[in-house]
Order: C-alpha cells, then sequence, then structure tokens
C-alpha cells in the first residue's frame, strides 16, 4: 500500500514529510486538505482520522502517524544513516534536534502563519523567541564547521537536519531574516544539493540562491 500524505502545500510541518520521502525513494500519495482558508482539518471528518485535527497525517496500512517526526523515523527505516551512525550518542543527538524542531515550529512557524495567514499570535515574542533558536542553531553549525562537519549531528545528513531544515529556510515569511547567519545559510545549501530534494512554495532550489557566504565574502 502507498503511504498515504494528509498534505498542504505551504505547511512546513508537510513538507519536512514530503522532502524526506522525496530523499529516501518513497513514493507517497498526497491528499490535500483545505487547511486554510477551509479549516478542512478542523471538520469532524477529519478529526475522526485525527482528533487533534493537525497536518499532517500519515497512513500507512493499519497506522496512522500524526506528528511529522514520527513520520520522518518511519520513512527513515531501512535506509542506513537517517537516524545516525547507531550509537547511543548520535541517537541521543538526533532526539535532541527532533525536540528542538518543536520549539522552530511554535516561534519561526507561528510568525509565518501570523503573517501569511493572519493566525492569531504574539508576533513579537514569536519572532525574538525564533532569533533565539537560529542564534543556537547558527552557534552550533560554527562548532560543527570547525570540526569538518556540515550538518547537525556530523558529517552526513539526518532526520534531524529535515526536522528542522523547513521552519528555518521560511524564517523570512515570519519578518525574520537569515542574513545574520552564514553557517545557516551553508547549511541550508547542502540540504539543497542532497539527490532527491524538492522544492516548495518559498523554499527554492540551489541555482536561484545568492553566492554561497564564503564567495559573497570573497
Amino acid at each position: 500500500m502507498t503511504p498515504r500524505l494528509h498534505d498542504y502545500v505551504l505547511s512546513a510541518s508537510c513538507y519536512k514529510v514530503r522532502l524526506m520521502a522525496a530523499l529516501v525513494g518513497v513514493r507517497l500519495d498526497l491528499v490535500a486538505v483545505d487547511f486554510h482558508p477551509g479549516r478542512e482539518h478542523k471538520g469532524p471528518a477529519f478529526r475522526a482520522l485525527n482528533p487533534a485535527g493537525t497536518l499532517p497525517v500519515l497512513e500507512t496500512g493499519e497506522l496512522v502517524l500524526t506528528e511529522s517526526t514520527a513520520m520522518l523515523v518511519w520513512l527513515a527505516q531501512g535506509h542506513p544513516g537517517w537516524t545516525g551512525d547507531g550509537s547511543r550518542s548520535a541517537a541521543a543527538q538526533v532526539q535532541q534536534w527532533l525536540a528542538f524542531s518543536a520549539r522552530l515550529a511554535a516561534s519561526l512557524g507561528m510568525a509565518r502563519l501570523h503573517d501569511m495567514l493572519h493566525f492569531p499570535a504574539d508576533i513579537d515574542g514569536c519572532r525574538l523567541a525564533g532569533i533565539d533558536c537560529l542564534r543556537e542553531v547558527e552557534a552550533h553549525l560554527f562548532e560543527a564547521r570547525l570540526a569538518g562537519r556540515l550538518f547537525l549531528t556530523g558529517d552526513r545528513p539526518t532526520i534531524a537536519d529535515i526536522a528542522c531544515f523547513p521552519n528555518v529556510a521560511l524564517a523570512p515569511d515570519g519578518g525574520v531574516g537569515l542574513e545574520p547567519y552564514p553557517g545557516i545559510r551553508l547549511w541550508m545549501r547542502a540540504i539543497r544539493s542532497l539527490p532527491g530534494f524538492i522544492e516548495m512554495p518559498g523554499i527554492h532550489r540551489l541555482h536561484e540562491l545568492r553566492p554561497a557566504p564564503e564567495r559573497g565574502a570573497a
């Protein structure tokens, strides 16, 4: 059975699942949900599938997953390296970044929903919290690059990178620019360079970006 993803094209959470599936070569049956303005995800038919009324939802056989990070774990099974190198330390680091991705969604993601879809939010608080998150990611990536690593947990991508990438890349949609963060911009280029990478509105192809920070600085 082809996994079925209940999807909204502008959702960062839905996109991370579509992206992960593309990177590991899993075909998804996409079911478009009228998230805005129809709020179909809050209707009784959708709540029968997911009582929380949230997107995305992944159906595969008898399994129904309603959390995007769980979907990334499911998609990564059978594809070595995507959940770490198998060590206890790597597994813990991946889990830590999966948890961190929820902070990105609650800050940068909510600022984007406010600005694009007029969701109620403390917009100043969301942006400030999002900037704090970006500073954490930038500091981590600076240390990683000194050690010769491109990605969040090592020298190759994991589901940690895919979980965090969308809300970081889409931060400008919520009024938070990425110009002060060269390490983040290099990391995003590395993700965009992965075989199988797919776009979404607001996340463009690699060749449409400005030159890499090192070249720009030079």
